[in-house]
């Protein structure tokens, strides 16, 4: 089983060039996305199993405060949405309307085989396939449920990929 990375949103510029040795620049672009990588908020969006399985992830045996990543109530604030669970389509509109609140840039994880492709419950009438459906998934924890070391992969999944869109977006311009 392997976390797959999506598309999801592009992000600033690669983090540090070298201009001569023992020198190294900088723009604050880069410098604002190497602070974000470290310092990822996430609100938490629990809808089912999975949730009981990215509580544990906040716990003393995992501790997931270590990586920087410190649960925020409010999409006013919040850089991170975890999806954790089966995404009905009565939960699609508020989940798009959380979504919107969140100021950019903003990042989507989607954790357990419902959030990802509808689990169990594909193709039932009541049930989304996948919560890419309704907003751009970063990252995929795949599982049913996931263990919280599947979630704190995909965080340091999400980390990298940070790194690397930022990267990306320097050598275009």
């Amino acid at each position: 089983m392997e976390i797959a990375v999506g598309t999801g949103n592009q992000e600033p510029r690669s983090l540090l060039n070298r201009a001569a040795p023992g020198v190294i620049t900088a723009r604050s672009e880069q410098l604002i996305a190497m602070a974000r990588k470290n310092s990822l908020w996430p609100m938490t969006f629990g809808l089912a199993c999975c949730a009981i399985e990215m509580m544990s992830t906040y716990m003393a045996h995992h501790d997931f405060d270590r990586f920087g990543v410190v649960t925020w109530p409010s999409p006013r604030q919040s850089d991170v949405m975890i999806v954790a669970g089966t995404v009905v389509r009565k939960m699609a509109e508020p989940i798009r309307l959380l979504y919107d609140q969140m100021p950019d840039p903003k990042w989507v994880i989607a954790m357990g085989s419902c959030a990802t492709n509808g689990g169990p419950y594909y193709r039932s009438y009541s049930v989304v396939m996948g919560v890419d459906q309704i907003i751009p998934v970063d990252v995929y924890v795949p599982g049913c449920p996931p263990r919280p070391e599947a979630l704190m992969e995909g965080i340091v999944k999400l980390q990298e990929k940070i790194v690397q869109d930022a990267k990306r977006s320097d050598r275009k311009a």
